[in-house]
């Protein structure tokens, strides 16, 4: 295992840790492959209600940024009204064991907000 994934002289963003935190950086980035990660295939709308705090513009912005990232896939079905489905690409599907990693950190080490004050 090595030291450091940024070594001593090299700027985070020009490493494989930057590039990562490029593509799934942001609030919503991770919450959206999780959602996709949790039911396959998922509508615009379906993805806006399940996480609730975000703008139809943001969430339009996020997916048009996951799918040039080849992270999640676009399927345009053509009918009236138009039907748009997401899902996670094989790409995307990679980094789910990094999401379930990060989670299981969070839980392991989340505490309490008292006794983080008490540290």
């Amino acid at each position: 295992m090595r030291e450091t994934c940024v070594p001593a002289g090299v700027k985070p963003n020009e490493t494989g840790f930057g590039y990562t935190l490029s593509l799934i950086g942001g609030k919503y980035k991770m919450i959206i492959m999780y959602w996709l990660s949790e039911n396959k295939v998922m509508r615009h709308n379906q993805l806006k209600r399940s996480i609730g705090t975000i703008s139809f513009k943001t969430l339009s912005i996020m997916l048009k940024e996951l799918e040039a990232d080849g992270l999640i896939i676009r399927k345009e079905f053509p009918q009236i009204p138009p039907k748009v489905e997401y899902s996670l690409s094989e790409r995307g599907l990679s980094l789910i064991p990094l999401l379930n990693m990060m989670c299981e950190w969070g839980e392991k080490n989340s505490l309490p907000v008292q006794e983080t004050k008490q540290q």
